[in-house]
């Protein structure tokens, strides 16, 4: 699955010191990617809107 024209955030989870970020782009149709913002031109994770939300649903009840 292609992301190009993905814009690029930092997760609000993610660390301030440049360790353990994650960046999320949610602005393309049908997708969410994810990526490791250390290796931004590296693989990307692509994930169905309705997975996502199921991922975060479940790490917000472990938080």
């Amino acid at each position: 699955m292609e992301l190009n024209g993905a814009r690029w955030r930092k997760s609000s989870r993610s660390s301030g010191n440049g360790g353990n970020c994650v960046e999320v782009a949610d602005n393309l149709p049908g997708v969410i990617g994810v990526r490791d913002s250390k290796d931004p031109t590296g693989p990307a994770l692509a994930f169905a809107p309705a997975a996502w939300r199921a991922f975060v649903s479940q790490l917000a009840r472990r938080a």
